[in-house]
């Protein structure tokens, strides 16, 4: 797809994500709307062997989702994708759902691995990477983090050994929104100069706004292409993003990290994504 079409499609996903999150009556919002637009990019213009139908294919490249709080994002990927069926997403957190509210792979074989405990994503991906290229195969994977998550110590001892390694077919990608349950991110535990620690550590780094599709399309290209040059470095996407993005009354709001819509609010967020303009 080219960026009129991303942008479609990330206004579409932050619809469902609204609507399933009224639904269940409970959910993260805010790191979910902020990386719609990472997502949308990554899984319908950059990753390769992730369509339905066709099933699950071996050659596929691979998604963590280390954040796991805002897999309603990543649900409504899958229901984009085809892989669920798009009535599904109402059965979100129900009891029996295959939606929970942190992904289970037992549950939806799509789902790499199950997420939820904090910072444990980048050492599965780094394992997952590692063991691809052991078989010889030519799958890239991508993980998803947050920056208050990246407060977790396994997430730097990842960091550390995945350029010992030379794991040029690893990308994370952070959605830095500056936000954490318990407040501002600089002020729970500062993790600036961001970027700096991750080159120090042997990764590129690849700072974008996080909602300019055409920046984030930059990005994943320049990741491939480093890792098919025989690099061997790790890429990190290093993306500044607005919690809540898309939805006014959200944006930039600590108090809509874990706090779902009610009936009215849904309404007035979903009005204002339809008709809001086309820069994610």
């Amino acid at each position: 797809m080219k960026t009129p079409e991303l942008l479609s499609v990330a206004k579409e996903l932050r619809v469902w994500i609204i609507e399933m999150l009224a639904e269940s009556r409970s959910g993260h919002p805010g790191g979910s709307l902020s990386s719609v637009d990472l997502l949308a990019a990554l899984w319908f213009s950059e990753m390769r062997g992730v369509d339905a139908p066709g099933g699950i294919k071996d050659d596929r490249d691979r998604f963590i989702i280390s954040k796991g709080h805002a897999v309603p994002a990543l649900y409504a990927v899958l229901a984009k994708k085809g892989f669920i069926a798009p009535e599904e997403l109402k059965t979100l957190r129900k009891t029996g759902s295959r939606l929970q509210g942190h992904p289970d792979r037992m549950r939806l074989p799509i789902v790499e691995t199950s997420t939820g405990s904090l910072g444990q994503g980048l050492s599965v991906a780094q394992g997952l990477a590692l063991g691809l290229r052991m078989e010889g195969k030519k799958s890239r994977v991508y993980c998803l983090l947050g920056d208050g998550e990246i407060q977790e110590g396994q997430v730097w001892e990842a960091a550390m050994s995945a350029p010992k390694f030379g794991l040029s077919n690893l990308c994370a990608i952070l959605d830095a929104n500056g936000a954490q349950i318990d407040g501002p991110v600089s002020q729970v535990m500062p993790l600036e100069p961001l970027a700096d620690k991750w080159r120090a550590f042997g990764w590129h780094v690849i700072e974008i706004d996080g909602h300019d599709m055409e920046k984030i399309l930059h990005a994943y290209k320049e990741a491939r292409e480093l890792g098919q040059s025989g690099a061997g470095r790790p890429v990190l996407i290093l993306a500044r993003t607005i919690k809540g993005r898309g939805v006014s009354f959200m944006e930039g709001k600590i108090e809509w990290h874990g706090v779902a819509p009610d009936g009215e609010q849904a309404k007035k967020a979903i009005a204002e994504i339809r008709g809001g303009g086309s820069n994610g």
